[in-house]
């Protein structure tokens, strides 16, 4: 099936070629003209070019091109924005459950980090600082609004950079727009949406502002430091031990213990292994959240305590078997 790579300058496709091979060993010329939409003619040019550049390129036995084996591609030279974006990217892999991809994702991140030049490599190092992923340990897989979308490099370089930004915020619960100056201290992700951690000008306090939010925004040329001694984690780290958290026990299975500790939103106080299952123990302001988080799990799950959130749990279990059984009726 063709490929429309036309948008691919020569610089581009050639890099592409190359990794092509390197992948798909004996294409024919045809394949790679149908692979990039371009013609035989230009893919025959883009060949020429590669070996008079020292690649090298052989025609096998079997018909078709090939790259010889042990040819590598000359390091990568990354932009500030394209290592800050694969490095968060490596974050988020790190969240998997499977040690495996966590080690491996270690391991790019460290190569990226190796090969950044060293006024890229500290501008990531201050930005890595203020990027908190997943605080609670729970992902859930969708993608940035089109609201968020080109905010969180903007922010992420006035927080490295440390740049003051004036907004325009919506406000839900008043249903208005705010216009606010802000000094940018992090960036968090939780569940499924990105937030500013900021000192809010207006407010006079250190405040949590949604990406998706957030209408209308500038950098402004003057700096900001950063209050004495802030620390993004620890201040996340004392959010999330509000008067308002409530001290929950719950029981999973070990199959389903598995998976449901990588989601916990909140962090885990202690965890003590029993016959088969784990009890684990954390505290969480959201009743109501918890529940319907715990019912993804069914009969893998108990509540121990308190009574408050397995009511809670009865209760929503028993609107959705009445939903259920209004259709059937």
């Amino acid at each position: 099936m063709a490929r429309s790579d036309r948008s691919l300058n020569k610089t581009e496709r050639l890099f592409a070629l190359v990794l092509l091979l390197q992948n798909r060993p004996n294409m024919t010329s045809r394949d790679l003209s149908e692979h990039f939409g371009v013609s035989r003619r230009t893919i025959f040019r883009d060949l020429r070019t590669l070996g008079e550049s020292g690649v090298p390129l052989t025609y096998a036995e079997t018909g078709g091109y090939e790259i010889l084996e042990g040819y590598q591609l000359p390091p990568l030279m990354f932009s500030a924005r394209e290592a800050a974006t694969l490095l968060v990217g490596t974050g988020f892999t790190k969240l998997q459950p499977d040690a495996s991809l966590r080690t491996d994702a270690d391991a790019v991140a460290m190569k990226i980090r190796n090969v950044l030049p060293e006024p890229v490599r500290d501008y990531i190092d201050r930005l890595q600082e203020r990027t908190v992923l997943a605080p609670f340990n729970e992902v859930r897989d969708r993608g940035a609004t089109g609201d968020e979308q080109g905010l969180w490099f903007e922010l992420s370089e006035a927080i490295a950079r440390q740049r003051k930004v004036k907004m325009t915020y919506y406000v839900a619960s008043r249903d208005e727009e705010t216009v606010r100056e802000v000094d940018p201290l992090g960036l968090v992700y939780y569940s499924d949406h990105w937030n500013l951690i900021a000192y809010d000008h207006l407010r006079d306090d250190i405040r949590n502002f949604r990406l998706d939010q957030i209408k209308k925004l500038r950098t402004r040329f003057d700096r900001f430091e950063a209050p004495a001694g802030f620390d993004l984690k620890e201040h996340l780290r004392e959010r999330g031990t509000s008067p308002e958290n409530v001290r929950m026990q719950v029981r999973f299975r070990n199959r389903a213990w598995r998976w449901a500790r990588t989601q916990v939103p909140a962090d885990i106080e202690q965890e003590l292994p029993q016959d088969g299952w784990t009890e684990v123990t954390f505290e969480f302001e959201n009743v109501a959240y918890v529940a319907k988080w715990l019912l993804r799990y069914g009969t893998d799950v108990e509540v121990v305590s308190p009574d408050e959130l397995r009511d809670e749990v009865i209760r929503q279990a028993q609107s959705v078997a009445d939903m259920y059984a209004a259709v059937a009726t």
